[in-house]
């Protein structure tokens, strides 16, 4: 098991530097656009556990990365994921007040403003990771990168899977099967630690296999950290959670929890974590800070 004492120093020192590497690419309020760009900075800044941009620089690592060529991705899935977040909370889809401990986008600059800050965030993205191409020595690499970020968060990646999500909750189906919950919790949630695993072993100058592994290692564990968020909406608290809890019921939405009951989701999740952390011990490089990750993730009460 992971010694939480140790961890939690180390964890906390990443995410405090993934913090500064995320505001540094942040736009400055000004100008007639000053409000939706304050609407952005207000969800970037807003806390938050940095796990996706730290993903990626422990991949990047692990592969023997030494540049900054690596930052501008590292700020621009924490945007992307940050946007999927302001529009989930939004009125039409969870009507959630509370994420990351405060009001969400929507609840202090209005429904439109959530709309479009999370539009702007979601394109500003993409100009973030661009950066990565002045790199001359990693262009090819950045490319590649680039073609991971842009396919697996649109309409075949995290937006088709929460289109799925909506469609669903729109044509009132709440109950849905096992096999597509999984297709919205693959596409929706574990595309989006597939990423930063991807493009850390991209950069990194991993072969085609290693990052095709990065890739099952992401997905496993991105379907236990979905698993068990279903486990916390139930068994968590508002000030331990920092953010809305028990909305999976209120909108009657089909989980692990609600399909297998808190025990067995809790074994799948075990399990999935157990396969990824495998895994990543048949690959080279320094993993044992990843391996801790992986772990304290699956057993994170918040």
């Amino acid at each position: 098991m992971v010694n939480l004492v140790d961890f939690e120093k180390k964890l906390q020192e990443k995410i405090r530097k993934a913090d500064e590497i995320i505001r540094s690419y942040l736009p400055e309020p000004k100008g007639f656009s000053r409000k939706i760009i304050e609407a952005m900075n207000y969800s970037m800044t807003a806390g938050g556990k940095r796990i996706r941009p730290i993903l990626m620089f422990e991949s990047y690592q692990m592969f023997g990365g030494n540049k900054s060529v690596i930052e501008p991705f590292m700020a621009a899935i924490e945007m992307i994921h940050t946007q999927s977040l302001i529009h989930d909370d939004l009125p039409a889809i969870d009507n959630a007040l509370y994420r990351r401990g405060r009001k969400t986008t929507h609840a202090v600059y209005g429904e439109a403003m959530g709309i479009l800050s999370g539009d702007a965030l979601l394109n500003y993205a993409y100009e973030t990771a661009m950066q990565a191409l002045f790199y001359l020595d990693d262009t090819d690499r950045s490319i590649q990168a680039m073609q991971i970020l842009a396919e697996k968060t649109g309409i075949y990646g995290m937006i088709g899977g929460q289109s799925v999500d909506v469609e669903n909750e729109k044509n009132d189906k709440q109950v849905l099967d096992k096999e597509l919950l999984d297709y919205i919790y693959l596409n929706k949630t574990a595309t989006l630690l597939e990423i930063p695993l991807m493009i850390g072993a991209v950069l990194g100058g991993a072969g085609k296999k290693e990052i095709s592994c990065m890739e099952q290692i992401g997905t496993k564990v991105g379907l236990a950290f979905q698993i068990q968020d279903d486990i916390l909406d139930v068994t968590s608290t508002i000030e331990e959670l920092g953010k809305t809890i028990f909305s999976d019921e209120q909108n009657y939405k089909t989980t692990y929890v609600t399909l297998l009951g808190t025990k067995e989701a809790s074994r799948r999740v075990e399990s999935l974590t157990k396969d990824a952390v495998h895994l990543l011990e048949m690959l080279p490089g320094e993993k044992e800070f990843l391996s801790q990750l992986f772990l304290y993730l699956a057993f994170r009460k918040k």
